[in-house]
């Protein structure tokens, strides 16, 4: 002879659910754990622990009258927990789509940044350029000290305007290092380490 399958929880909570709606009356424990073992199988161990549960679920509503606690539980009140559920359901719903678009926005913050850091790449590569084309005419300056006035001129305009262009990418770099100095709180000597800016990176005189 096989052994009987007992009853699961859900199944227990169901059928309370159902004695409360068939009957359509108040109880105290003491009669719901005479009850509901012989119309629905519910031992009378689990009854208590059931109906708490139905009552925590706001499927069962209690109230103690004197010195005596009644439960009940009708239709009408299965349908308004139902919508408490959906309500507090949406609620959650608003609350984890808040935060994935929180975490959404914090993804696209961290593609900008590396976007940033390709930008201060070529910062720095245009500025390294400038100051190696600033050394070499100053180079040549010194070669033609002396000779011819409008070369010197013409040598000298072109050491301003050199100097001109790398002060405006040095400004830029320092205008980056700035930003993210802000945005994301890290300390100057970070961001040079990291982005490979020299320490002594200064405008030109």
């Amino acid at each position: 002879m096989s052994k009987r399958k007992g009853v699961s929880a859900e199944e227990k909570r169901i059928r309370m659910l159902q004695l409360f709606h068939e009957k359509k009356d108040f109880f105290q424990l003491k009669e719901l754990e005479k009850i509901a073992p012989k119309e629905k199988g519910i031992v009378v161990q689990s009854v208590k622990e059931i109906v708490q549960n139905l009552v925590d679920d706001n499927l069962v509503r209690s109230e103690k009258i004197g010195t005596s606690v009644y439960f009940w539980s009708f239709p009408s009140d299965a349908k308004h927990a139902k919508k408490l559920k959906l309500a507090e359901l949406g609620k959650n719903i608003g609350a984890t789509k808040s935060k994935l678009e929180k975490s959404l926005k914090s993804i696209s913050q961290l593609e900008a940044g590396r976007e940033d850091n390709e930008e201060r790449e070529k910062l720095l590569e245009q500025n390294d350029k400038l100051s190696k084309e600033r050394d070499r005419l100053q180079i040549e300056i010194k070669k033609y000290c002396g000779h011819d006035p409008e070369v010197y001129r013409k040598k000298e305009n072109e050491i301003e305007i050199a100097k001109e262009a790398a002060n405006r990418w040095t400004d830029n770099i320092f205008s980056v290092k700035s930003w993210c100095k802000n945005k994301f709180n890290v300390e100057d000597s970070i961001l040079d380490k990291q982005f490979g800016i020299p320490s002594e990176l200064d405008y030109v005189d």
